[in-house]
């Protein structure tokens, strides 16, 4: 098992070679998910692992992913969409252009959830939906908009159970163990590399989502994403963030009131 000191070369060449800031992510996390790569890769010693990280460019592309990943689905907690079909799609309908970021995306099913969102609400054609994730690998999964077939009876279910009316399969074309959803969603969408450590902010939202990354950084880490989403909502934007995440004990929280109980904030001031 990889112990603490290596933990910090681990991370000190994933900064120095290629510019990938892990320092302010949960350690313990961290250190379980190099602990589960250093096994499933049956390295015989750290010293070759470490030598592997810092010669072979398409390694480094396993070593991100297994850093980074995050369990996603379409309408994940169906309440939570239910609010944003209820609450904050429609005050968004005034809106000229709607611009909604999704920060964290990984392999966009949340996105494209959104995406069937406002076309039952008649706004799709006025929207961009910006996908961003440190990941580009699971950012060119997302762009394909294609998903194992097997997940859509769960996806299905999730979809009428947020409020959805309309016949789920008709999203998306059925191709042997897989679906392909249609193409008038992801139009509407930007799929973009962007790291919330250490990248600006890029544009003016009036929505953004970012469910279940935020518990995956230290506290510190947490603020200045925060911050970082404070100066990209417009005014009486909104925040969403997952289930065990909150505004509550944040700087920026003055600024905001929550919708509905749920993990969502409105900018009021």
């Amino acid at each position: 098992m990889i112990e603490e000191d290596e933990v910090d070369l681990v991370l000190n060449d994933l900064f120095e070679l290629y510019g990938y800031d892990f320092t302010n992510y949960a350690r313990a996390s961290l250190k379980r998910r190099i602990n589960r790569l250093f096994l499933l890769d049956k390295f015989p010693s750290f010293a070759e692992f470490r030598y592997r990280l810092k010669s072979d460019a398409d390694y480094i592309k396993r070593v991100i992913e297994g850093l980074t990943v995050t369990v996603t689905e379409m309408f994940r907690d169906p309440l939570f969409y239910k609010i944003l079909r209820a609450e904050v799609i429609p005050s968004l309908a005034s809106k000229p252009f709607i611009r909604i970021w999704h920060a964290g995306c990984s392999t966009g099913e949340e996105v494209f959830s959104m995406a069937i969102l406002l076309k039952e609400a008649g706004l799709l054609h006025k929207s961009l939906l910006y996908a961003t994730d440190l990941n580009p690998e699971v950012l060119e999964k997302a762009r394909k908009g294609i998903f194992p077939i097997v997940q859509m009876k769960q996806y299905s279910e999730n979809y009428i159970e947020s409020g959805g009316k309309n016949d789920f399969s008709a999203y998306y074309t059925a191709q042997y163990s897989q679906a392909k959803f249609v193409e008038t969603l992801a139009e509407r969408m930007i799929f973009s590399t962007h790291n919330l450590v250490s990248d600006r902010s890029f544009n003016e939202f009036d929505l953004i989502l970012c469910r279940n990354v935020l518990i995956y950084f230290d506290k510190y880490l947490q603020e200045r994403v925060l911050n970082l989403f404070n100066e990209s909502i417009g005014t009486l934007g909104y925040l969403a963030l997952g289930s065990k995440e909150t505004l509550n004990f944040s700087a920026i929280k003055p600024n905001y009131k929550q919708i509905n109980k749920e993990k969502i904030w409105r900018r009021i001031s």
